[in-house]
């Protein structure tokens, strides 16, 4: 699917226009690109029916940029407004607080180009000079800037975890008695730096002379009998190496990592007389262990410790005790309470939704599309909140098999309250809340708006809780303590967004909230029914953060759900 690609030069077009202000052609792109973006079918799919103009905010102009896009690869239109300005975009766009206007002041006043222009006029103290900025200003950029320039090198996990796996079953094609993805994928750390692969097999040139030749492959880094690397068409490295089935789980262990969880068993080996590495556990020179992770772990007295634990945190000294949580299972989750329809800033109908999440096995889903004053999500107005509630009455007497929730997004305004009023709320099923705007409000004013949220009668849910988005946005500072216990003694429930740009609250916040006694929600907050199986990443986040069955309400079944929820 090429929707990303076109979506995202279609952004980048409003990007430059707004260099010279916002005009109607800005919010033209910026609304074609959202449903692009978002939308559930393959872009081409939608050209080749001839139906790109029936797609929302996409007309005749559009519609032929977007066909010469798949056509080319590329539009003249952008490059040519490239050209009026020579800088890199993409790179100073990603530093959180530049937004197209100030990227122009910057170049204008300064000749800043790029990342390097940027952290140079920043330690000279020229930016705090330009109008409308000053100390905290430059402060900040100094700040966001080593985020961007950390986040140059890392793959959101969303984004590489379908490439692995795709690559991992042309690999099972072969013949191979077992495949595996290693690394950090396998722990499913947040950004990922290149792909690991293990596999077992008695046709070790078959295998290589398949992956290095590859379709997706760019360049072969190193051909060897037992590891190659290469580098894909994306940019992204992986790895493949080769081993005997008897040194196979001593091996995943060994690249699934961390380097830190490795040095402490290596430890724990040596102090029980023997050594571990990635091909076994040793006793002198005879191999006791290694078919199996769970039997290398075994053999050191260890309790098994999920991939997903594995950084080092207390995992180590927890599995000795024999005092590892019991994760929660991916298979746990029996519903998803955000999700965004074209109601709203959504690509699919509820029907399409509700459809895609009982496939997926769910029992329930709630529909929450955006309310009052987010005019680029198409909020609902007071009025059409109503008569959604009216459509998903409807089709609850029409579907088997799942039960559609009503809800709402709502905006948590710069004072903390809701935009939307009690007489609405009070007649849905599920109410999200979330802070949308004023992210650089001092700590104890953002805080004082999520904790007046969360005092609401009405809110059950804090969406996002911390603002971020990783590579992009930071954290917003807060007092989580404070939000943990209010958290804990209102019963509001804290979200686990799947996003693959969010999952918010990330792993060492859940672990905290956990500890404080919060109970928390897995959600989508899914623009389309294929996102909905972004659910996958928020379960791993959960689990990274320690938490169990107990500590996620959506693992419920529907009517232990809505007795909690009530």
């Amino acid at each position: 699917m090429k929707n990303t690609k076109v979506a995202a030069i279609l952004n980048r077009i409003a990007d430059l226009l707004e260099m010279d202000g916002v005009d109607f052609r800005t919010k033209a792109y910026r609304r074609a690109a959202h449903t692009v973006e978002f939308l559930s079918q393959d872009i081409e799919d939608v050209r080749d029916e001839g139906k790109l103009e029936e797609l929302p905010g996409i007309g005749k102009s559009i519609s032929r940029k977007i066909e010469e896009i798949l056509d080319t690869g590329t539009l003249q239109y952008y490059e040519n407004l490239k050209k009026e300005f020579p800088l890199d975009f993409e790179a100073l766009a990603a530093v959180e607080g530049l937004g197209p206007r100030t990227i122009k002041l910057l170049y204008n006043k300064l000749g800043i180009k790029n990342l390097q222009d940027l952290e140079r006029a920043a330690k000279r103290h020229k930016i705090r000079r330009l109008p409308g900025m000053g100390y905290k200003k430059e402060h900040q950029i100094l700040e966001n800037l080593k985020i961007a320039k950390k986040g140059t090198d890392r793959i959101l996990l969303g984004q590489i975890l379908p490439l692995a796996e795709d690559i991992k079953e042309e690999i099972e094609k072969l013949d191979v008695s077992r495949v595996e993805i290693a690394g950090s994928i396998r722990r499913m750390q947040e950004t990922i730096g290149d792909i690991d692969l293990l596999v077992v097999t008695d046709k070790p040139k078959q295998v290589m002379d398949y992956f290095t030749s590859m379709n997706l492959v760019d360049d072969v880094i190193t051909r060897g009998s037992l590891k190659s690397s290469v580098r894909l068409k994306n940019g992204v490295q992986v790895d493949l190496r080769l081993f005997k089935e008897s040194s196979f789980g001593s091996a995943l262990l060994y690249f699934t990592g961390s380097k830190e969880t490795n040095v402490m068993m290596r430890r724990i080996a040596i102090r029980k007389g023997m050594k571990l590495n990635e091909y076994g556990v040793y006793r002198g020179e005879k191999q006791v262990a290694g078919k199996t992770e769970e039997e290398v772990f075994r053999k050191l007295g260890m309790q098994y410790i999920e991939p997903e634990l594995r950084e080092n945190r207390g995992e180590i000294e927890a599995s000795i005790n024999d005092e590892l949580p019991e994760l929660v299972k991916y298979s746990e989750i029996h519903g998803d309470l955000q999700m965004h329809t074209n109601w709203s800033d959504g690509s699919d109908s509820i029907l399409k939704m509700a459809q895609t999440a009982d496939k997926l096995g769910y029992e329930y889903m709630a529909v929450t599309d955006h309310t009052g004053r987010l005019k680029i999500a198409n909020a609902m107005a007071e009025d059409r909140i109503k008569k959604q509630i009216k459509e998903i009455n409807r089709l609850n007497q029409e579907l088997d098999g799942i039960t559609v929730l009503r809800g709402v997004e709502v905006n948590v305004d710069s004072r903390g309250k809701l935009d939307v009023a009690h007489d609405v709320l009070k007649n849905l099923d599920v109410v999200v809340a979330a802070v949308h705007s004023g992210f650089r409000q001092d700590r104890e004013k953002l805080t004082a708006r999520i904790l007046s949220a969360m005092e609401n009668e009405d809110v059950n849910i804090i969406a996002h809780p911390t603002g971020r988005k990783i590579h992009y946005r930071r954290a917003y500072e807060l007092d989580l303590e404070g939000i943990f216990e209010t958290s804990r003694d209102t019963g509001t429930f804290l979200e686990v967004n799947s996003q693959p740009n969010r999952l918010d609250l990330k792993d060492t916040n859940i672990r905290r909230a956990v500890y404080a006694g919060c109970k928390l929600m897995i959600n989508t907050d899914a623009h389309s029914a294929n996102q909905l199986s972004n659910m996958k990443l928020g379960v791993a986040t959960a689990r990274r953060g320690w938490a169990e069955s107990k500590d996620i309400i959506n693992t419920l079944p529907l009517k232990k759900f809505e007795k909690v929820l009530n």
